[in-house]
Parts: C-alpha cells; sequence; structure tokens
C-alpha cells in the first residue's frame, strides 16, 4: 500500500489502522467544545506525527492518520479530509482553510480492473509557510513548493513550485510571489500593529 503499486485494502492491518482510525475521530468529533488539550493529545495519538503548535478544527477525517505528518504551527479550519493511505507530509507555517482534502489514493482507469477491487495511493507533500483557501483539492502524488498560495477551489494534479500564488481546475501558476508583496504586506502589518499600540497606550 505505502509503495503506491496496486492493492486490496481489506487486510488485518488496514482493518485494524481504520478502526482505530474510527475511535479516535469519534473521540474528537464528540468531545467537548472547549476540550482544547483532550484534543491535541488525540491528534497526537492519531496522527505519524503533529508539530508544535498544531491545530485543528474539528469536525476532521481521514483514513489512516497514522500517515500524516505535521510541521510546526500547523492550522487545519473545520472539515478537513485527509485521505492518507500513502504519507501525507506537511511543512511548518502552513494554514488551511474549511473542508480542504488531501486525497492519496487513486483508482484504475480501467472499469473491470477497478470493480475487482485494487487500488493505489501516491504521496502528498507540502512545503513550509503555504495557505490553501477553502475546498482546495490535493490529488495523489502531487509535491507543493514552500511559500505557495493555493486559491479557494483549486483542484491540484500537479505539483506547485515554490514562492508561487495558484488557483483553477486544474490548478495552475498565475504569478511569483515577490519582494514586493512581502514590503507590502509587511507594511500592512506595521499599520495594524501601529493602531493596536494606540489604542493600548
Amino acid at each position: 500500500m505505502l509503495s503506491g503499486e496496486l492493492y486490496i485494502a481489506d487486510g488485518p492491518q488496514q482493518r485494524e489502522a481504520n478502526m482505530r482510525k474510527r475511535r479516535l475521530v469519534q473521540a474528537i468529533s464528540t468531545s467537548a467544545y472547549d476540550a482544547f488539550e483532550e484534543r491535541d493529545r488525540l491528534f497526537h495519538e492519531l496522527f505519524g506525527s503533529l508539530g508544535k503548535g498544531a491545530f485543528l478544527e474539528p469536525p476532521f477525517n481521514c483514513d489512516y492518520g497514522c500517515n500524516t505528518y505535521t510541521g510546526d504551527n500547523f492550522y487545519a479550519n473545520m472539515d478537513c479530509i485527509f485521505l492518507d493511505v500513502a504519507p501525507i507530509t506537511i511543512g511548518d507555517r502552513v494554514f488551511f482553510g474549511p473542508r480542504v482534502g488531501l486525497y492519496t489514493p487513486y483508482h484504475p482507469i480501467d472499469a473491470a480492473v477497478r470493480a475487482s477491487g485494487p487500488e493505489g495511493a501516491r504521496p502528498i507533500t507540502i512545503g513550509s509557510d503555504v495557505w490553501f483557501g477553502g475546498n482546495v483539492v490535493v490529488g495523489p502524488g502531487v509535491t507543493i513548493g514552500n511559500d505557495v498560495v493555493i486559491g479557494a477551489g483549486s483542484v491540484v494534479v500537479k505539483d506547485i513550485p515554490s514562492h508561487s500564488v495558484a488557483v483553477g481546475n486544474p490548478c495552475h501558476v498565475i504569478r511569483e510571489i515577490t519582494d514586493a508583496d512581502r514590503d507590502y504586506w509587511e507594511g500592512k502589518a506595521a499599520e495594524y500593529r501601529a493602531w493596536k499600540d494606540s489604542l493600548d497606550g
């Protein structure tokens, strides 16, 4: 399964891993609204690794959880779904809008083979300092670089290079992220901090 070759998902290891996931996801979904420490513990148990400061809003679902690895200060808004049949690796300071889907599985194009049960999966890799708008879907085998913005509703089926803004279905790069972008947004952030300081002072 993890090699990317075809397999049939009815073995005892898959069933055991999926039942483990179901138990943990149910506990996350039914936890009290303010049970932040409990959910943090449950997500640490669910994922292969969860970085420092990571936070996921429920509801959340996945295939196994144990094949998902996040960096530090990761944030996922509500209703995200990670089909982590193959590994999903997420860098530091990555922000997801609501209803982001990371889908590693693929199925044979031939109908007869598909109906007979075999399927496969390819890993998804996401760099650091990445922001996804809501309802972004990432398909199997995709790598997204560092410092990338993916527009809401995009369907990402090919790799996206670092330092770029990409949108659409299929998702494509529309421009690079430049020093001018950084200067503009640093200026806006400085304006906000000055305004906030004036209120506090």
